[in-house]
């Protein structure tokens, strides 16, 4: 699915100096290095801060942290996404809101999000998922209306451009009062471990998740909040830099896989090719079709036979994992997230595939379908 080998001898020279550096340098833990990550990823997606930390899971849960939310306030999520995202609102002791998601773009659902709102609502955490935005500017109105607080997931969408109805564009991540993000090696801006980050417009929101990664701690010995300990190493972040110069020319390798795959699928009535919103560039963190009356499970299987690796992001919806059967949800209220937990593979997508190998995936998914 990734080929992080083949990626990294191409910029070898260039890791392998920077891992070299932190250990000459011993400032194994904070310290400049991740300092200057913090202030070039910022730069890079036009926020006023980036505070890094030790995945993007802490990243989720120290944004809610910093909003003092009290116990059983909600805060809506989508019902189609990795735990991660309603995991770190149960872990806080506040209420999951799960809602369904559109059926072409597989993010958040407006009118299930309106319908969700209620007097304890108090955040709207949406999924880029995939790679590609949300429709935030809708969720922001309706969060204004409201008088809500947005938190970005934007774990697979870094590098997104969204563009706003008055032809303002920002990258994703930047859209809410908090952004999250995370670095795990898949991603498309990846360490080789895990890493993360929150980032922020607001001064005050910075100072506060900052302090809270901390031990709440700003003067040493000295804890003004509780918090937790979460820190990215000085390694990850020296190798993080060296990627990010990279980020731009990854997103443009995985477009151009998308558009080989868009290509060699265009004829087919069986299969589904991902949307691409106007309002949203997508940068292909997974690229997932959905089949229309095939079985799903028997194209995998069948990949598979051929050597060829596909993965179901994801099988089972959050409604109905063991650890939230207690939100009492029913199945007929996510009639689109079912479908397409049923429906959905992703195929190889990353910075290494070239045309040979393209060609291989794409003949194997277009012979099972005209053969069932």
């Amino acid at each position: 699915m990734v080929d992080l080998q083949g990626q990294y001898q191409k910029i070898k020279s260039e890791i392998d100096g920077a891992i070299q550096r932190i250990i000459d340098s011993a400032a194994f833990v904070k310290g400049p290095e991740v300092k200057e990550f913090e202030r070039e990823l910022a730069r890079y997606l036009n926020v006023r801060h980036v505070i890094a930390c030790g995945n993007g899971t802490d990243a989720l849960q120290i944004a809610l942290m910093v909003l003092n939310l009290k116990p059983g306030d909600e805060v809506i999520t989508p019902d189609f996404t990795f735990i991660a995202t309603v995991e770190v609102i149960a872990l806080l002791g506040l209420k999951p809101v799960l809602v369904d998601v559109n059926p072409d773009d597989f993010t958040l659902c407006m009118e299930s999000l309106k319908k969700s709102i209620h007097k304890k609502t108090r955040v709207i955490l949406p999924v880029h998922l995939f790679g590609q935005c949300s429709n935030m500017e809708q969720i922001q109105m309706l969060a204004r209306e409201n008088n809500l607080v947005v938190i970005e997931d934007n774990a697979q969408a870094i590098g997104s451009d969204y563009r706003f109805n008055d032809g303002t564009i920002k990258k994703a991540g930047t859209l809410a009062e908090i952004g999250c993000t995370s670095f795990f090696p898949s991603k498309n801006l990846g360490c080789y471990g895990d890493g993360g980050a929150v980032c922020t417009h607001d001064d005050e929101l910075a100072d506060k998740l900052s302090t809270i990664m901390n031990h709440g701690m700003k003067v040493r010995y000295y804890h003004d909040i509780i918090g937790v300990n979460s820190r990215l190493d000085a390694i990850q972040a020296a190798i993080l830099r060296v990627k990010l110069g990279y980020l731009d020319a990854y997103i443009k390798a995985r477009q151009k896989v998308a558009d080989y795959y868009d290509h060699a699928f265009r004829n087919s009535g069986e299969i589904i090719i991902p949307q691409r919103n106007k309002y949203s560039t997508h940068v292909f963190h997974q690229y997932t079709i959905r089949l229309r009356s095939k079985n799903r499970d028997k194209l995998k299987a069948y990949l598979e036979s051929k050597g060829i690796p596909a993965m179901v992001y994801y099988p089972v919806p959050l409604h109905r994992q063991k650890a939230f059967r207690y939100l009492g949800l029913q199945d007929t209220d996510y009639p689109v997230t079912m479908e397409l937990c049923n429906s959905v593979l992703s195929l190889p997508m990353h910075t290494e595939l070239d045309d040979e190998q393209l060609e291989y995936i794409s003949t194997a998914v277009n012979d099972f379908v005209t053969m069932q």
